[in-house]
């Protein structure tokens, strides 16, 4: 937002530089962006006044002219310009003057001859002295202009403008009231408000002819509504030359008087008006939502069609504004307009925000609603914007008509401040008396109650409803740079929390066997979701507002995350793709009984290698298994590891199973359906997910070191035929029990299944290796143990053994 500080100063006017009122307000959480002059620098242009204007005698197109600048001699100046005529007053650039240019070294005015006459000096138009021109000639200034005076003295050119970035939140300042505001209480000064009659008899509706009824259906999006019609106004008269000024200077253009009125109030004192025709408007007002497809030609000759989520301003004929952004071209005011109706409003900021940007349209308006307006300055306002009308142009003002319903006004709660918790955040100790100044100055209703001040908000304040608004609001108040900078005390815990590190091992164990991480939404797409359902997974929660179509759901599996991103690496010609994430699965139709899982999956599509010379194949089961036994402690017992055959609906029922691991369940693993593969359009892929919680806490088991025994081990082979449905847990399981304590490993290094052996089974070879930690094992031992196992997969699972 761009301010006048000479108008600034009018509010409030500190004994500072323009450089110190900029740090003040930068300080105070209003960053100035830029700072400049009005006028680019330049010297020796003063106020001359046209004496005579004499025909060139070389030339149709230049004037010789004698111009008045208050010395004993006139000037003698040569002037091309059309307008110049005796009498007038303009700038004029002396010879020596140094005027604006775009090379930074100035243009200097020297005496010279033009086709033969002398000239000494340069009568100037707008843009010779940095401004903006508006006709094509000399600058005209008033008739009372003081003949002599610097130019940039009498027009103010020195004057700041300062670009302050203004922040969501403080919607309070954008106006030079706000920012007068937040001066007057940075410097502990008064501010000058202008004085504004408000004589003018209310009406609750219709009580004047001149100003129509009002009908507010919207209420909860336009809980106050007034207007107050103004008729015969004098269209001749221009806008004052102040008003135009200020303007300009917060970068808007001067259009007509009773327009420049209401953008004027809008700067000043931060309230959008609107004013209508009233010769236009059929019937009464209605503040109504628009209806769907319901159109409406805007101030910018733009036709919108609306949704019928809009709030608009109408009339018996159809809409005649966009409530809070722009006016409609009907009943716009034009160069002829002598009676209007002048609208004072407060539209909620959620009836208003995001409707702008759907038009492609950004007003000054439709920005101070979309953060908030003042709910008790409407009023004002309009009273200030009438008195102006009235007292430039002579028009007579009507009654004010007033729709409004306060039970839908922002409430303003008691806000509760520990005054010791100022101390605890802010880090040092300020005066209570010292608080409630601040404080109260910013416009906040404070009553001190033993040790807490208990502070009701302003109406204009929409950012503050925590107690720690309120100490911000003393921090940068009672300035940043007064609180000493001191190290805070620490206490330092010794308590490791071991998660990340835990999970990381994790990660560069999967890295290391070829894997990838990706990071993705927690979102996913309802569809992916649909495919993957399951009873045990669990219900799925839809957002209430999604950020896309695709992602329109929390994901109750990794999966719905990582599926996409196999996806996207096939459609680019890469065949082989592993990948595996962390993070949360939500499982739960509600926020109330949401569940959050910490977990990892993996998915696998492709060769079990990269392509290479030598022989390749392609993944299967027990490579996945291999790689999701790698998430595990080295050192942990095989025995505490069980698999079990998966039966969810997403996933081949005879390539998955789920993991246990000390009868806790962890997750699954096998290959995706095929069904779900195609409609997918994936190949044969293979994933995983696991609950992270149960492998920190494997993780984290401290492992019990033991001394090697110094005697020697003995292995034994057998060679069993079992039915090809008994699986290896279970044999595995059946020879520990059996061997007992002296069995210290055991695994599978041979199967067969072929001619040699009966249909429906298959040989299996275990090695068993045996070895007691008191003394060398006999022969004998050995073989009651071995035989031992050999009788109980007899018993248990008819097992034969092979001679040979």
């Amino acid at each position: 937002m761009k301010i006048s500080e000479q108008w600034l100063r009018q509010w409030v006017n500190p004994n500072n530089t323009s450089e110190q009122l900029a740090e003040q307000l930068t300080m105070a959480g209003l960053e100035i962006d830029d700072r400049y002059a009005v006028a680019r620098a330049f010297s020796g242009v003063v106020i001359g006044e046209v004496v005579s204007v004499e025909q060139h005698p070389d030339a149709d197109k230049l004037r010789v002219t004698q111009v008045n600048i208050g010395e004993a001699e006139l000037l003698q100046i040569v002037c091309g310009a059309p307008n110049v005529y005796v009498g007038m007053k303009a700038p004029v650039a002396t010879v020596g003057a140094v005027l604006p240019s775009d090379d930074k070294k100035g243009f200097k005015i020297k005496n010279g001859n033009l086709r033969g006459v002398d000239s000494n000096g340069m009568l100037c138009g707008a843009s010779e002295i940095d401004l903006t021109d508006s006709i094509d000639g000399l600058l005209e200034l008033p008739a009372d202009a003081p003949i002599g005076t610097d130019i940039r003295e009498y027009l103010g050119l020195d004057n700041q403008i300062l670009d302050i970035s203004i922040t969501p939140n403080r919607g309070d300042c954008f106006s030079v009231r706000g920012i007068a505001r937040e001066i007057s209480v940075i410097n502990d000064l008064p501010m000058q408000l202008p004085e504004i009659p408000t004589n003018v008899v209310v009406t609750d509706n219709g009580a004047d002819t001149a100003t129509p009824a009002v009908t507010v259906s919207a209420i909860e999006a336009c809980p106050r509504y007034l207007l107050q019609s103004i008729s015969n106004t004098d269209r001749s008269i221009e806008t004052p030359k102040w008003m135009q000024d200020a303007l300009v200077q917060s970068g808007l253009r001067s259009h007509n008087f009773l327009v420049d009125v209401t953008n004027y109030v809008l700067m000043e004192l931060g309230q959008p008006l609107h004013a209508f025709d009233a010769d236009t408007i059929e019937g009464d007002i209605v503040v109504r939502l628009a209806q769907p497809a319901e159109t409406i030609t805007l101030l910018n000759e733009q036709t919108i069609t609306l949704t019928g989520d809009e709030l608009v301003i109408a009339d018996d004929k159809g809409a005649l504004a966009l409530a809070g952004i722009m006016g409609g071209q009907r009943s716009s005011v034009t160069d002829s307009t002598t009676n209007i109706i002048v609208e004072s409003a407060f539209f909620g900021q959620l009836a208003i925000a995001a409707r702008a940007r759907r038009f492609g349209l950004h007003t000054d308006a439709s920005q101070r609603f979309e953060r908030g307006v003042d709910f008790e300055l409407p009023e004002l306002a309009l009273a200030r914007a009438v008195d102006l009308i009235t007292s430039v142009t002579g028009g007579q003002a009507g009654f004010i008509v007033k729709a409004e319903n306060t039970e839908h006004l922002p409430a303003r709660a008691p806000i509760t401040l520990p005054i010791a918790k100022v101390r605890d955040v802010i880090g040092i100790e300020i005066e209570p008396a010292v608080m409630v100044r601040i404080l109260t100055q910013l416009g906040f209703e404070v009553e001190q109650q033993a040790d807490s001040l208990i502070c009701t908000p302003p109406s204009y304040r929409f950012d503050m409803s925590i107690k720690e608004d309120l100490i911000e609001e003393i921090a940068r108040i009672y300035g940043y740079d007064n609180i000493p900078s001191v190290l805070p005390h620490l206490q330092v815990s010794m308590d490791y929390d071991d998660t990340a590190d835990l999970t990381h091992e994790m990660k560069l164990a999967l890295v290391d066997n070829g894997y990838m991480e990706a990071i993705s939404f927690s979102f996913s797409d309802a569809k992916i979701e649909a495919l993957l359902d399951d009873e045990a997974l669990g219900e799925v929660l839809a957002l209430a507002n999604p950020i896309s179509s695709d992602l329109a759901v929390m994901r109750r599996t990794l999966l719905s995350s990582l599926l996409p991103c196999v996806q996207y690496n096939l459609n680019r010609q890469q065949p082989r793709v592993r990948f595996f994430e962390t993070g949360l699965s939500f499982v739960g139709q509600s926020i109330s009984d949401l569940v959050q899982t910490p977990s990892i999956a993996l998915v696998a599509v492709g060769d079990i290698w990269d392509e290479q010379a030598y022989q390749n194949r392609a993944l299967d089961f027990y490579d996945l298994k291999h790689d999701i036994e790698q998430l595990l402690p080295a050192q942990i017992d095989s025995m505490r590891i069980r698999y079990e055959r998966s039966e969810l609906a997403f996933l081949h029922p005879g390539q998955s199973a789920k993991l246990y691991i000390d009868d806790a369940y962890v997750g699954w693993l096998g290959q995706l359906h095929p069904n779900t593969a195609k409609q997918l359009d994936l190949p044969a892929t293979w994933v995983a997910q696991l609950s992270l919680a149960p492998l920190l806490t494997l993780a984290r088991e401290q492992q019990a070191i033991t001394t090697p025994s110094k005697f020697p081990q003995v292995r034994r082979d057998i060679a069993i035929l079992i039915d090809s449905e008994i699986s290896l847990q279970a044999l595995e399981s059946t020879i520990r029990a059996a061997a007992g304590e002296l069995l210290t490993d055991l695994w599978l290094f041979d199967v067969y299944q072929g001619d040699k052996v009966p249909a429906g089974q298959r040989s299996l070879a275990f090695a068993l290796i045996w070895q007691d930690r008191s003394q060398t094992l006999s022969d004998e031992a050995v073989k009651t143990a071995t035989d031992k196992v050999v009788q109980a997969l007899t018993e248990q699972h008819a097992a034969k053994l092979r001679d040979s």
